[in-house]
C-alpha cells in the first residue's frame, strides 16, 4: 500500500485503501498498524487534521481493530 508522508511529531506516514477499507498507519518510531472498516470519510479527516497524531489518538487508535505489521 502506498503511504503519503503526513506533517507530525508521532506519525510519520499514512495509506489507505478505500476498497477493503484498510488504514495504514506508519510511526516514527517505525511501528507500523493497519486498521480495519475504516470509512473514507475517517481517512479523509486524518490527512486534513491540523495535528494528524491527536486526530489519530482521539478517533482511530481505541475505535478501531488493528494488526502491527
Amino acid at each position: 500500500m502506498d503511504r503519503k508522508r503526513v506533517n507530525s511529531s508521532k506519525i510519520r506516514s499514512v495509506g489507505y485503501d478505500e476498497r477493503s477499507q484498510v488504514l495504514e498507519i506508519e510511526f516514527t518510531t517505525g511501528q507500523v498498524l493497519q486498521y480495519l472498516r475504516v470509512s473514507h470519510e475517517t481517512h479523509r479527516r486524518l490527512m486534513a487534521a491540523p495535528n494528524p497524531a491527536a486526530y489519530y489518538e482521539d478517533m482511530i487508535a481505541e475505535e478501531f481493530t488493528s494488526r502491527r505489521l
